[in-house]
């Protein structure tokens, strides 16, 4: 477009004298765009939306750098062409799976320990224009994703205003490995939050670099989903993380009920695994496991590989980190769907249910039977649907949000997605899944094949701007909007997001609070 095009005489003049143009200049050129570490250029869509593909934010954590802090990119001076997305971290081949098609996994490329790059869309003209920023922590169960997933695209988004960045992190084995010999090598006593510490570096270059995309470095939304969500949860709490971000966006999930799944991973335990790791490939020496190659070391290492009670980036468990008032202070949109619950566990039959609930739950067994009824097989299969959903995903986000709104200085505000997307037969079964949100959020139902009706795009339209608004002003509510009530444990209202948005008091939020222990 001529509005970005360089002019003929800064060409001539690069081209002539070698002079690059000041990072604090107005215009932005998206054939050459100078940050920190040297200068990148990026693709306007035919939308008007610069994007810049594949930035580094640190070195390839290869070699010694494997299981090691991200360390500052060496500066550049050759132009870096942001045409097309880093490598993906390392991970098993995207392979379609129910109603994840490949519009949800990485694009079939790459994947590589270098793999520490982010992206970045804009549609402002100049440095001093000053939007907010939306940096998107992408989910997978922390073995799998990318900051490139289809339904990741910032396009729209920055349309309406705002500087998305979506960001790769170490995952798996590569990302979140602890070891006693790492623990001493750090000199904290901590290892393990490589790819936590990913995601903090990541933060850091947008502090320092966001404004020549025309961002605001004080106006930064820190967002994700699932492992991404977790991830927000983890750095809210991290004083490493302290000063990055202004507010976050957690869409179902958080580490902030002591649980089989969640939040309860120890150093201790972390650097145990890591020891018969190494056994397992009879390694005697940390020195000795940088050498096995990454293919090798990706197939054959047993996790489970997630964040890390270290003491260092995360201290202590996030309950009592917000028990003690010393959470990184933020405003907080957060919420879950309404069938996040069918990725886990086999259905039982009611007796089944009834016997385990009393295994679980003690005495609690039958008041927990009033909310989660199982008198015949198919009303248990409901039950166990609603009890999965709120055990690993409602109690969480639930528990974040009641813990964040004792701040009284904090906006908090809870959503239940319950839109059931529409889809083929083999798929309708699925409602509103895990992660079926996002398409809504980021504006791009054109990115997924469904067969969107016209009340898809209204409510892609209401969320989106819902989220944009929050991302502007900490708050949701706007113009032409449905009223979202500020969140708080006594008035216990959330924005059912469906067909109809409207606000209403949580459902279920007994049986939650049994689920909760409380």
């Amino acid at each position: 477009m001529k509005k970005y095009a360089c002019t003929f005489a800064l060409a001539v003049l690069i081209l002539l004298t070698g002079c690059k143009p000041n990072r604090d200049r107005i215009d932005i050129d998206p054939d050459y765009i100078l940050t920190d570490k040297g200068p990148v250029s990026g693709v306007v869509s035919k939308q008007g939306v610069l994007v810049v593909k594949g930035i580094p934010y640190a070195k390839p954590p290869i070699g010694t750098r494997r299981w090691a802090p991200p360390q500052p990119m060496d500066p550049w001076d050759t132009l870096r062409k942001g045409n097309r997305f880093g490598a993906n971290a390392m991970q098993a081949k995207p392979v379609s799976r129910g109603v994840y098609t490949p519009e949800f996994l990485i694009p079939n490329d790459t994947v590589s320990e270098d793999c520490l790059y982010l992206n970045v869309w804009t549609t402002a003209m100049t440095t001093r224009e000053k939007r907010p920023v939306f940096v998107w922590i992408h989910g997978g169960g922390f073995t799998e994703g990318s900051g490139s997933v289809p339904i990741y695209d910032g396009e729209a988004l920055a349309r309406k205003g705002i500087v998305v960045v979506t960001v790769n992190y170490r995952l798996g084995v590569f990302g979140f490995f602890a070891h006693p010999e790492l623990s001493k090598e750090s000199g904290q006593g901590a290892s393990g939050n490589y790819g936590l510490m990913d995601q903090i570096a990541a933060l850091r270059w947008v502090k320092d670099n966001i404004q020549v995309f025309g961002g605001d470095s004080s106006k930064v939304t820190l967002a994700g989903q699932s492992a991404g969500s977790m991830s927000v949860n983890a750095l809210v709490v991290s004083p490493l993380a302290k000063g990055l971000f202004k507010q976050v966006i957690a869409q179902s999930g958080a580490m902030m009920v002591p649980s089989g799944m969640f939040g309860t991973n120890g150093l201790a335990d972390a650097e145990k695994r890591g020891v018969e790791t190494a056994k397992q490939f009879g390694a005697t020496s940390v020195a000795e496991l940088r050498k096995i190659p990454a293919d090798t070391l990706f197939a054959k290492a047993k996790g489970p590989f997630m964040p890390i009670i270290d003491g260092a980036v995360v201290p202590a468990p996030a309950w009592e980190i917000y028990e003690k008032g010393q959470a990184n202070p933020v405003n907080l949109l957060t919420g879950w769907n309404e069938d996040d619950w069918f990725l886990w566990g086999p259905v039982q039959s009611a007796k089944a249910f009834r016997e385990s609930l009393e295994k679980d739950y003690g005495v609690k067994s039958i008041e927990m039977l009033k909310y989660y009824p199982a008198r015949t097989d198919p009303e248990a299969e409901a039950s166990q649907k609603a009890l999965i959903r709120d055990r690993i995903f409602g109690m969480q986000n639930l528990a974040w949000a009641n813990a964040a709104s004792k701040d009284h200085d904090a906006l908090v505000y809870v959503y239940r997605f319950a839109r059931k997307l529409p889809a083929p037969d083999e798929l309708k079964t699925y409602g509103a899944f895990h992660s079926g949100e996002i398409v809504y959020a980021f504006n791009n139902l054109s990115k997924l094949n469904r067969p969107w009706e016209p009340i898809d795009e209204t409510l892609a339209k209401t969320v989106s701007t819902a989220w944009i608004n929050f991302i502007r002003e900490g708050n949701p509510n706007g113009l032409g909007m449905p009223p979202w009530p500020r969140y708080n444990e006594a008035n216990g209202l959330m924005m059912r997001l469906d067909e109809d948005p409207k606000a209403m008091p949580i459902p279920g939020l007994e049986g939650l609070k049994l689920v909760m222990g409380r």
